[in-house]
């Protein structure tokens, strides 16, 4: 059976659903690739949800949901994604890796540093 060609709404529905997939990707600080690895795909099927080329099936938007940490509803779209500030970010997690392994004496220098810099951006 062939497939029917998508409407223009349906191909500007899965470019908005790629967008938000990427965006949060993004924000999460995962490559396309670490995405895939834990959804059980391939980067270029990631690629191509995010370029809205491939609508994810609806087991597929569970799994990437769980690997972003956000509800289904906010993948699709349906709710406003919550900003939870309990989802750290990978980038800022290996950064505070990082951190921990450094001497006692630079983690203190650098929490200073860390410190004035979100104290002059409050008053600001």
């Amino acid at each position: 059976m062939a497939r029917r060609p998508r409407s223009k709404a349906e191909k500007d529905k899965d470019l908005a659903l790629g967008r938000r997939i990427a965006a949060l990707r993004r924000e999460r600080g995962y490559t396309q690739t670490e995405l895939a690895d834990q959804v059980g795909a391939i980067q270029v099927v990631v690629s191509n949800y995010e370029r809205g080329k491939l609508r994810p099936h609806p087991d597929m938007i569970v799994r990437l949901a769980k690997a972003l940490r956000v509800s289904t509803d906010e993948m699709l779209g349906v709710k406003p994604a919550a900003k939870n500030g309990a989802a750290v970010s990978r980038r800022v997690l290996r950064r505070l890796q990082a951190i921990d392994g450094l001497p006692k004496r630079d983690q203190d220098a650098l929490f200073r540093t860390i410190d004035a810099f979100l104290q002059a951006r409050k008053a600001s």
